[in-house]
């Protein structure tokens, strides 16, 4: 049997234990808790988390503040998801059979006003 080198094994594990990261360098410091709250928030404002964007701001980039908050935001992907079903049953209907053309230019106007109603929101 031979001899095992205790010094072998421990870089071997080292290395082992070792987790490969893109960016090797970590960097913290500590902030007050009003600081913090001002950072959650303004990260949360920008759907960010908070290393993600004390980092960002850290590379000097200019982060832009949404138009809408979180809950509009949520409100306006539902609307324009509801456009897109309704535009995709008008698309089937008119795809697998005969419609009357009053009827079909009916659901476009209602579909026209949903469209408008969205964009004045936007705007």
């Amino acid at each position: 049997m031979g001899f095992v080198n205790e010094e072998n094994n421990l870089m071997a594990s080292d290395q082992l234990r070792k987790p490969s990261r893109k960016e090797p360098k970590q960097i913290s410091f500590r902030v007050s808790e009003d600081e913090y709250e001002k950072l959650r928030q303004s990260a949360e404002t920008l759907n960010m988390s908070v290393p993600a964007f004390v980092k960002k701001k850290a590379e000097g980039s200019r982060l832009v503040t949404p138009k809408f908050d979180k809950a509009t935001r949520e409100i306006i992907v539902r609307e324009l998801s509801g456009i897109a079903n309704n535009t995709n049953q008008i698309a089937r209907v008119v795809n697998t059979k005969y419609v009357d053309e009053a009827h079909l230019n009916r659901n476009f106007e209602a579909l026209r006003n949903e469209v408008n109603q969205l964009w004045q929101r936007l705007n």
